[in-house]
């Protein structure tokens, strides 16, 4: 059996009848969207979404931060900039 990372979930069939229900009955909590009874999509409030995207990013960023941290450094002056 897959593992569902939500504590709710609702069939495919069920958030097509109804989707603004499924929605707001989760209460901004993700909802594991299944088919056949596995999880085949999940679906997130867009503020969970858009915090998710800011940390992935946040992420990226320390990634190639730390895969450039020993590279060699050039010396410039403000006057240079």
């Amino acid at each position: 059996m897959d593992r569902i990372f939500a504590r709710a979930s609702v069939s495919i069939s069920d958030l097509k009848k109804n989707p603004s229900r499924i929605i707001n009955e989760a209460e901004g909590a993700p909802v594991a969207i299944l088919n056949h009874n596995k999880p085949s999509a999940y679906l997130i409030p867009a503020e969970a979404f858009e915090t998710l995207m800011e940390k992935f990013e946040d992420y990226e960023l320390s990634r190639l931060v730390k895969e450039r941290a020993n590279e060699p450094t050039v010396k410039v002056s403000l006057d240079e900039l």
